[in-house]
């Protein structure tokens, strides 16, 4: 069996549970997408410390940045026109490497540690049904109602390698991405958020100088920041940070899980909302018309879809395909100053930008033919001019 593994207590203690109750080998799979905290190696070896047979763990941090991260920020990914989906769009990578590994050890069943109640639990298992239909998931916290009491106990019993004395007043999940908390006095969505729920953001509030960016795109992608050439997780890391002093990104949302509740989610997303409204900014001066107009609805879809777990779906690939074709001209600079948690466009500039001064002033040099916009009001108005004379008959 192959277990979807973080090091905490829940997955460490999972490894030795499943092999008692099952008789199954655990292969205990690790993935870094930026969330922090232990080292790899760490990690290793408290899952076989733990009793696994192998731990498999992977560096996956550019791989998340430019294939899922990277999608997301051409997409203008928002759920609900917020939310930059952190957690949803690490899933899938995640799943990519249980599927692996399953595959490499000839497992039959992949393992991970979700609840029944959020969309963690659909995200890995449709994903892994996708990527292979064969194998079986189980999920012992909610298949078989495992607590934390019960967890922590297991792991005294056995004198596991690992500390159960801390416990923290929150559910927290983070990547590069972005960060998630959830739960404890977060649920009485009354109670405002207070500065101890947040770690990837400087309190917007306090005073402090201004930060003015330019951020180089070349077909959508990021390429440079203040002329600086970077990768894709470099440019999400620098901006995490420069943003992440300005207090940008913050969120605090009830939003729409898929299992049908409501849930309470606080959110910092420095790094990615600061791309996505560069982004967005550079396609308003590039992309055409009607194209940006269907491209919004498709945005919307395409988020609804990466919420909902369906990432591997025939449909999420074929938006996928329109939204790359979309980017063949979202090249240029976009001028950004980060202060008291807001990021504001403040210059534009492409060499394939579709504004044309000459067309736009009001000022002498003006190319723009007025005397056509009489005849083309009374064409373009004449269908609502036809129907207001049937009405009034």
């Amino acid at each position: 069996m192959v277990l979807a593994y973080s090091g905490g207590l829940d997955t460490s203690v999972a490894i030795g549970w499943i092999a008692e109750e099952t008789g199954a080998e655990v292969v205990a799979v690790a993935v870094d997408v930026g969330q922090g905290g232990e080292d790899l190696d760490t990690i290793r070896k408290r899952a076989i410390d733990c009793g696994a047979v192998e731990a498999v763990v992977a560096d996956a941090r550019d791989e998340f940045a430019t294939e899922y991260c990277l999608p997301a920020l051409q997409a203008n990914a928002l759920y609900m026109d917020r939310y930059p989906l952190v957690s949803a769009i690490s899933r899938p990578v995640i799943v990519k490497h249980l599927v692996e590994a399953a595959k490499y050890h000839g497992a039959t069943t992949v393992s991970h540690g979700c609840t029944g109640k959020g969309n963690d639990q659909v995200r890995f298992e449709v994903g892994i049904g996708a990527l292979a239909p064969d194998l079986k998931c189980v999920a012992p916290v909610r298949d078989f109602a495992w607590t934390r009491e019960k967890a922590i106990s297991w792991a005294n019993d056995r004198n596991l390698p690992i500390d159960v004395s801390k416990k923290s007043p929150y559910s927290i999940d983070q990547n590069v991405w972005g960060r998630a908390v959830e739960t404890g006095f977060l649920e009485d969505i009354w109670n405002a958020p207070i500065e101890d729920v947040y770690d990837y953001t400087a309190n917007p509030a306090e005073p402090r100088d201004a930060d003015e960016v330019v951020i180089t795109f070349d077909k959508g992608v990021p390429v440079a920041i203040d002329g600086e050439t970077v990768t894709v997780l470099q440019a999400i890391q620098e901006l995490n940070r420069r943003a992440g002093a300005q207090g940008v990104g913050r969120l605090d949302i009830v939003e729409d899980r898929l299992v049908g509740i409501k849930s309470r989610e606080v959110y910092e997303a420095p790094g990615a909302l600061a791309l996505i409204t560069a982004h967005q900014e550079l396609e308003n001066v590039t992309v055409e018309r009607d194209l940006a107009r269907f491209k919004r609805t498709v945005e919307q879809r395409w988020g609804e879809l990466v919420y909902d777990g369906l990432w591997f779906s025939p449909l999420k690939d074929a938006l996928d395909t329109f939204i790359a074709e979309t980017q063949q001209y979202v090249s240029g600079d976009i001028r950004m100053t980060l202060h008291g948690g807001r990021a504001v466009v403040s210059g534009r500039r492409s060499d394939v930008s579709l504004y044309d001064f000459n067309l736009a002033t009001y000022d002498e040099g003006d190319e723009f033919d007025q005397s056509l916009a009489k005849g083309f009001i009374q064409l373009w108005g004449l269908p609502s001019k036809i129907a207001a004379r049937r009405a009034q008959r």
